[in-house]
């Protein structure tokens, strides 16, 4: 949604501005007196950089008003299982990889070693979420699994030469 707005507003803005260049290329072999042309560009690039201002401040707000996204995405009367993760060179440990549909799920990701990037994707390799783990701290990912299958997660931190070995699975049922 949020990529089609700003697709949609660039290409407003962008067509905007070909039309202002056609309409000047257009408008230069005439000859006229330079003032008035030169007051009236003032007022059109005054009023063109005001309303830009006022659009794009808005669709910032509007595009930032949910931040904080690593808020949890279950209600306040659920209990959501608490999954602790471990990443290392070259795996995960985690301590619950099996979960059912639609139960809240909260992951604390950290590392035994170095950086490593916690990646939980769908089994069409649509990434659904992510977070650093990193020693000596831990980030939390909320969850909540809509539909049954087998979830993969992937390092997203080079870590090194076994990196790519550096998988785990998730598997929902109903």
């Amino acid at each position: 949604m949020v990529q089609t707005v700003a697709w949609v507003t660039s290409l407003f803005f962008m067509f905007l501005v070909l039309v202002v260049f056609a309409v000047v290329a257009w408008k230069s072999t005439e000859r006229k007196e330079y003032a008035p042309i030169k007051k009236k560009w003032y007022k059109a690039r005054t009023f063109y950089a005001s309303v830009l201002i006022v659009l794009m401040t808005s669709i910032t707000i509007y595009t930032l008003r949910e931040l904080p996204y690593s808020q949890p995405v279950y209600g306040a009367d659920q209990e959501p299982v608490v999954v602790d993760v471990e990443g290392m060179q070259f795996g995960w440990e985690m301590s619950q990889t099996e979960f059912k549909v639609g139960e809240p799920v909260e992951f604390h990701v950290t590392s035994k070693d170095v950086n490593h990037g916690f990646g939980i994707y769908d089994e069409e390799m649509n990434m659904l979420a992510q977070t650093q783990a990193m020693p000596d701290y831990t980030n939390k990912v909320y969850m909540t699994f809509d539909e049954p299958g087998t979830y993969e997660i992937l390092c997203l931190e080079y870590c090194g030469l076994a990196h790519d070995l550096m998988t785990a699975e998730i598997t929902v049922t109903e």
